[in-house]
């Protein structure tokens, strides 16, 4: 299997602010990418440089940086070269590179369970309950109407979201007191962190894609999660490919479906480490002499592949840098 399809998708959690109402379609789990809400690839085999910048860079600090010019962006990139080249040899390695990855990785999922859990537990206490956190999170149905939630589309969406938060929850609930504690409120926000989560991950997934509810992903549905055609619009290559890619390696069994195994084996690849796929795939792009390891003058050449015109506030990333 080529590169691009062993970068599969992981699913992270997105949780909406407690002062947002969240919309029925944003459910509160959604399929992302594992180090970047872009698709390292888009379009079969279209190399997408928007998952290299938010892997290198780390999502949150990937906002701003189309402001700066070129010049600054070289400046800036300089300054993350350095931190990265933590024996000050002068060259960055594929380790030390992976380590700044998974570096970026880990501060933006600290990050976020620090901000979600403050939120949601503005009284500081050692465990926040269900009852809790749906008041802040759904507490806004309470003045819908009983018969639109019923019948409504979009009330009927609140409700499975609710559903399907109580149900994680619950998985997250390791000791079952109906409480969580931030270690296990971190395990609800990102439970592809988490080796008891991610079977709520798989099934989160496959109820996504499982449009017809049979409890498995048909090739129509799984071509329907990544493309949907006009009328009369020409299948394009990329989605042929996928065709391809789904016959020959996600329905494993070849009985024209993907079952829950199969979906797990899809965005939860065994012994395959995303970090050091994408530490190994920017050197292959940057190490223009072949030395298996990069210069900051190689990394400046291809500060587009690095950082391109996507947003990072640098400042964040070289001030916080003492835990890496």
């Amino acid at each position: 299997m080529g590169y691009a399809h062993q970068l599969c998708i992981l699913s992270l959690v997105i949780i909406s602010s407690c002062n947002a109402i969240p919309k029925p379609e944003e459910s509160a789990m959604h399929l992302q990418k594992d180090m970047s809400n872009k698709p390292h690839y888009q379009h079969g085999d279209e190399h997408n440089t928007q998952y290299d910048h938010e892997a290198f860079l780390g999502a949150e600090e990937a906002k701003t940086f189309d402001q700066l010019t070129p010049e600054e962006s070289r400046r800036r990139l300089g300054l993350i070269v350095d931190k990265i080249d933590k024996n000050t040899d002068g060259y960055v390695s594929q380790e030390e590179l992976k380590d700044w990855i998974q570096y970026t990785q880990k501060r933006y999922i600290s990050d976020d369970v620090d901000r979600q859990w403050k939120a949601h537990n503005p009284e500081a206490k050692d465990k926040i309950t269900w009852t809790e956190y749906k008041k802040i999170m759904y507490g806004f149905m309470e003045d819908m109407d009983k018969t639109d939630l019923d019948k409504d589309d979009e009330g009927s969406s609140y409700q499975n979201m609710v559903r399907r938060d109580q149900r994680r929850w619950g998985v997250a609930d390791v000791d079952g007191d109906g409480a969580l504690t931030r270690g296990e409120f971190a395990g609800f926000l990102h439970p592809e962190e988490t080796g008891h989560m991610r079977d709520i991950v798989v099934l989160e997934t496959l109820e996504d894609i499982d449009k017809d509810k049979d409890g498995r992903v048909s090739l129509e549905e799984y071509i329907g999660d990544v493309f949907r055609s006009g009328d009369g619009d020409a299948e394009p290559d990329w989605v042929r490919n996928e065709r391809d890619q789904f016959k020959q390696y996600r329905d494993k069994d070849g009985d024209g479906y993907m079952d829950k195994e199969e979906v797990k084996n899809w965005i939860i690849p065994p012994d395959f480490d995303h970090a050091e796929a994408e530490s190994r795939h920017l050197i292959y792009d940057s190490d223009s002499d072949a030395d298996q390891k990069l210069t900051k003058e190689e990394i400046l050449n291809n500060y587009d592949l690095f950082v391109g015109s996507q947003a990072t506030d640098f400042g964040e990333a070289l001030t916080r840098h003492d835990e890496f």
